[in-house]
């Protein structure tokens, strides 16, 4: 029996994924008029709308209304102890939406590429021939570009061999059908977090755990420890000691230094790993780094010298929507020109939607010199608006540049965190000073008064000659004339 030639084809720009940055991708190739092929192995569905953003969205709004019912007793609300929750059918609410914002992602794939979509897996012979094993056999596909967004998946470590029927990693999570009783999260990073405060709050027993010291990944010591005051009450945090794990029968034991306690389930969280050893592209020539990774400009997403780009998680950079939002779109741009051009990236910006939020924006604590910037503090307890809703025990903590008072970045733990790192992302990000932000209008009582305080912290400590009020700016000479 002889083997059959694979079929060959061409064009312009071969996008490998068809998650965020993929999508995004192939909106400035088709703005470009170029030809183009959609490579993906299935399922469609962004990771977040399947598996990240939205489903774990859906499972926190849930826990949070079901857990403010304790509020009511305050209003003199009677008879809360009494009510009852169907968890599956909650979890069922849940899966549904989830269903929904799949489904969404995976049509939107098939729109806006028709008839260009392949459905296979990929793997590059030569740095511009792509093949690709289809339902109907073999594809040679030769690019003048080609643009690797292959995502990215759970890593799951040989240790949990031995558990694994017992292990859900965070992509299978959804997918279970009923929660189980009791649940182990190994991994305190923004999804583990998330996670098992969700479930906790709808009423499974949870035991988080991580060899890490803190939570989130917060190297800001004073938010950290904020932050375990405020999670600690849901599920005990087992932080700093390595787990191990071992099968207890129908359950699993998880251990962690002198703790130990059984679970039904173990929840993976143990971070993400870019979806690019099975492209086999050592083979074809494309330089790596020590972890697998393509060697690429992060200004243009360019590989080496190559005419091949690589854009979102599978670059492993910032695992986030947003950026892979924007990497696609640079990657699709540079795909259609022919030199590519090297674009700004933006602020980071890292949120974990607990209730209270944990978030980081630009620089970290422990990216920063302690002798060269002043931090400013703002406590939930002394603002207006968290009093009344009950959220008190919120912290901000702002950093700016000693000399200037630019602000570099913040970490906080903080009901209405999205929010404040939202506005915080957004004046890093435009190199404003601490004393012009504070000239800006704060509306009262609302929660980004913390901000307003934060930032006179800051200004008091750097400014302390001023001559003016602080929040107000005197008008230059020149508009004295039309001032009202």
């Amino acid at each position: 029996m002889g083997t059959t030639t694979p079929s060959r084809i061409q064009t312009d720009v071969a996008i490998i994924g068809a998650g965020t940055a993929g999508l995004h991708a192939l909106r400035e190739v088709r703005r470009a008029n170029k030809d183009f092929y959609l490579i993906d192995h299935g399922p469609l569905g962004t990771t977040c709308a399947r598996v990240g953003c939205m489903p774990s969205k859906s499972a926190l709004h849930a826990a949070a209304v079901w857990a403010a019912r304790r509020q009511l007793t305050a209003l003199g609300v009677t008879g809360v102890d009494q009510l009852d929750i169907d968890l599956q059918a909650a979890w069922a609410h849940v899966r549904g939406q989830r269903a929904h914002f799949a489904a969404s992602a995976a049509d939107q794939a098939r729109q806006a590429a028709g008839e260009r979509l392949l459905h296979g897996r990929a793997r590059l012979i030569e740095p511009t021939l792509i093949e690709i094993e289809t339902p109907e056999g073999a594809l040679h596909l030769h690019a003048r570009r080609v643009i690797i967004a292959t995502g990215s998946r759970p890593v799951l470590p040989r240790f949990l061999d031995s558990v694994r029927e017992r292990t859900v990693t965070t992509d299978e999570l959804f997918d279970l059908p009923t929660l189980p009783r009791s649940v182990g999260v190994l991994g305190l990073g923004a999804v583990g977090l998330e996670m098992g405060v969700a479930l906790a709050r709808l009423g499974v027993r949870v035991i988080g755990a991580d060899q890490a010291a803190r939570v989130a990944g917060i190297s800001d010591p004073q938010i950290a420890s904020r932050a375990r005051e405020c999670f600690d009450h849901l599920m005990p945090l087992w932080l700093g000691a390595q787990a191990r794990v071992e099968r207890a029968r129908d359950d699993v034991r998880i251990t962690a230094g002198k703790q130990s306690e059984t679970v039904d389930v173990l929840l993976a969280a143990l971070g993400r790993q870019a979806n690019v050893d099975g492209l086999d592209l050592d083979e074809a020539g494309i330089p790596l780094d020590r972890k697998g990774i393509p060697v690429f400009d992060r200004a243009t997403l360019q590989v080496g010298k190559l005419p091949i780009f690589i854009a979102g998680d599978a670059n492993a950079e910032r695992p986030l929507l947003h950026e892979a939002a924007d990497q696609g779109a640079i990657a699709g741009y540079n795909a259609c020109v022919e030199t590519p051009l090297r674009f700004a990236r933006k602020v980071p910006l890292g949120i974990a939607f607990c209730a209270p939020d944990v978030v980081t924006v630009g620089a970290a604590w422990d990216e920063l010199d302690a002798d060269r910037i002043v931090v400013g503090s703002a406590e939930a307890a002394r603002n207006g608006r968290a009093i009344i809703e009950d959220s008190t025990h919120g912290l901000l903590r702002v950093y700016a540049d000693a000399g200037s008072g630019r602000l570099l970045g913040a970490s906080m733990v903080t009901a209405g965190g999205e929010h404040l790192g939202q506005w915080l992302a957004w004046a890093v990000q435009q190199r404003e000073t601490a004393r012009d932000l504070l000239a800006g209008v704060f509306y009262h009582p609302t929660l980004e008064e913390m901000l307003q305080s934060a930032l006179q912290d800051i200004v008091r400590q750097i400014d302390t000659g001023a001559s003016h009020p602080l929040g107000v700016l005197p008008l230059a000479p020149q508009d004295k004339a039309s001032a009202p």
